[in-house]
């Protein structure tokens, strides 16, 4: 069977959802090289500081507090770069899983009408190597980013319970 007669619209077929997200601005970048991945996530850092800061300052003055001002503006900048993390993290780790699985659950018509398909062995074999060589190396990057926002996010507020009785 070719890929010429697969039965799944094409917009729901997982390589091209792949190819979607590849090209999407926001998925896109989550592969770009270090410099530009990291001068992103800094950007995404920065910007939260425009709601975390003056927050942080109702409670911490920055003139009486200003170490436990800047722990809290930044653990609230860290939630909000960690959820861009995590909704990079979803969207890979979805279209991961509909490369890697050998049937592709699809919807026909829109009115949920739940189809399968069978992916011949060449399409199977070939997009599992997408998923190792490609898909992986991105959430693995993704998935310690995440973990080491939520680690320093937690040394944060355990120094503000700390310094701040």
């Amino acid at each position: 069977m070719s890929v010429s007669t697969c039965p799944v619209p094409p917009d729901q077929r997982p390589l091209n959802e792949f190819q979607a997200l590849q090209e999407s601005w926001f998925f896109g970048w989550s592969k770009a090289e270090n410099s530009k991945f990291w001068r992103l996530i800094l950007i995404f850092w920065a910007l939260p500081w425009l709601i975390t800061g003056p927050v942080a300052a109702s409670s911490f003055p920055w003139d009486d507090y200003p170490l436990v001002w800047s722990l809290t503006a930044a653990a609230g900048a860290n939630i909000g770069v960690s959820l861009i993390v995590l909704r990079l993290y979803l969207g890979w780790g979805y279209v991961g899983k509909r490369l890697w699985r050998e049937t592709v659950i699809y919807e026909e018509t829109g009115w949920y009408d739940c189809q399968a398909w069978s992916k011949p062995p060449e399409e199977l074999a070939k997009d599992r190597l997408i998923v190792i060589y490609q898909v992986n190396p991105i959430l693995k990057r993704l998935g310690r980013l995440l973990l080491g926002l939520v680690a320093i996010t937690l040394i944060e507020i355990g120094l503000v319970v700390w310094l701040y009785p």
